[in-house]
């Protein structure tokens, strides 16, 4: 398992100046060969390699122009290859979207690995620094003395804010990012509860317990000093410090917002997995659902994706068991009690009445059982839903010829 310990750091200015150099230099290589490659598919017809666009960098430094490239460490800039490489396979495989050009306004990386910085007791010794690198630890269980990162990304937020990233090797298979919010890690004793989870835009999660979590909306909540700001902004000069000022009070609005719900959604996925030993949820198509200009901005508030990823490793982590069903299984109008299957069920329609055996469905709360049903079901068969690929793979729920249901769905 490849874990990821995400900590504030606090450089000197003349570290932070370093910082800022190698940002702008990565940024420059990874602008540069992604123009190249480009030219070259449109000109030749031909993909680029990492071995290509290695030597391409090498050819791009002996320039005089491009000299201050030897200022800075050359592990960022080959590693900035590499997640290139990376990002043009996952786009090629479907599972991500066509790289884009790094911006110099937006978030600021740089990845080092084990030849370009030292950890001597606990200290980080960045590449191009005497001094040892301040940050904050907040895991008093994990001995830093005896953690063996084996890269370290020193990130900077647009808000000025200064993180650090060590990715540290262990023995699991699975993969997991932990930061300030998260719990504390070691397997959690059986409870033998299951539950399914029912995700909203009204409420965050239905549960099919009954119980309701109500969504916070933070972006609504602070959408009016975000405008507000945001005019503020737009008044002011561009290129000028007062537009500068203006603009990290922008920035450091939309850090509050996205802090509050990484605290709601941290706090929310460690409750569900300390609770039950089973949890099952939808194999939601977040990306296709934010295409709806309508809802777009809602959804993207509610944060649905980073959900289930803590979700998923929290799973893995305190040995529970997590099971996504099938995003086209029809969980809310099938009658929980019967089994019936309604023909149609519209959008504004919260609450109905089963014509078969009677039963008064509440719209959320009858869908959770339904998840959680597919869900025993699936375990049962002994299938395994948590695929990561496209909407194309059905989960074992669509071939169950008997759903762990009372009844026979009436069609």
């Amino acid at each position: 398992m490849r874990t990821a310990y995400k900590v504030r750091v606090y450089p000197t200015p003349e570290q932070a100046a370093v910082l800022n150099r190698t940002f702008g230099c990565v940024r420059l290589v990874w602008n540069k060969t992604l123009a190249w490659r480009q030219h070259r598919y449109r000109a030749e017809g031909v993909t680029t390699s990492y071995a290509q666009s290695n030597r391409y960098l090498t050819e791009l430094k002996r320039d005089p122009e491009f000299g201050f490239l030897f200022e800075v460490s050359c592990v960022p800039l080959q590693q900035t290859l590499r997640h290139q490489y990376t990002a043009f396979v996952n786009f090629f495989a479907g599972r991500a979207r066509y790289p884009r050009f790094k911006s110099r306004h937006g978030k600021q990386s740089a990845t080092y690995t084990r030849s370009a910085f030292r950890w001597r007791h606990g200290r980080l010794f960045l590449a191009k620094m005497d001094a040892p690198v301040e940050f904050v630890w907040s895991w008093p269980e994990v001995d830093l003395a005896t953690l063996n990162p084996t890269t370290v990304t020193v990130s900077r937020d647009p808000d000025g804010r200064w993180h650090a990233s060590f990715a540290v090797e262990t023995a699991d298979e699975t993969t997991e990012t932990v930061d300030e919010t998260t719990d504390e890690g070691g397997q959690a004793p059986a409870i033998g509860s299951a539950v399914g989870v029912d995700l909203g835009v009204k409420d965050f999660a239905v549960l099919s317990t009954g119980k309701r979590i109500a969504n916070p909306r933070h972006l609504e909540r602070k959408a009016k000093n975000l405008a507000r700001y945001q005019r503020r902004m737009a008044r002011k000069q561009r290129g000028s410090n007062n537009r500068n000022k203006a603009k990290a009070k922008v920035a450091r609005a939309h850090t509050k917002v996205r802090d509050a719900r990484a605290d709601f959604l941290h706090k929310t996925s460690a409750r569900l997995v300390r609770e039950h030993d089973l949890i099952v949820i939808e194999d939601l198509a977040v990306q296709n659902m934010v295409r709806n200009r309508s809802l777009a901005r809602v959804i993207s508030d509610c944060g649905w994706g980073e959900f289930r990823r803590q979700l998923q490793y929290k799973s893995a982590k305190h040995g529970r068991h997590l099971i996504m069903i099938d995003r086209w299984y029809p969980s809310s109008k099938t009658c929980s009690a019967c089994g019936h299957l309604l023909a149609e069920l519209s959008l504004d329609t919260r609450t109905w009445h089963c014509p078969s055996c009677g039963t008064w469905h509440d719209r959320d709360t009858n869908a959770a059982k339904n998840i959680l049903a597919a869900g025993q079901a699936v375990s049962a068969c002994g299938a395994d839903v948590r695929h990561t690929g496209p909407s194309r793979v059905q989960s074992a729920a669509k071939q169950e010829t008997s759903p762990a249901r009372v009844g026979t769905p009436l069609l």
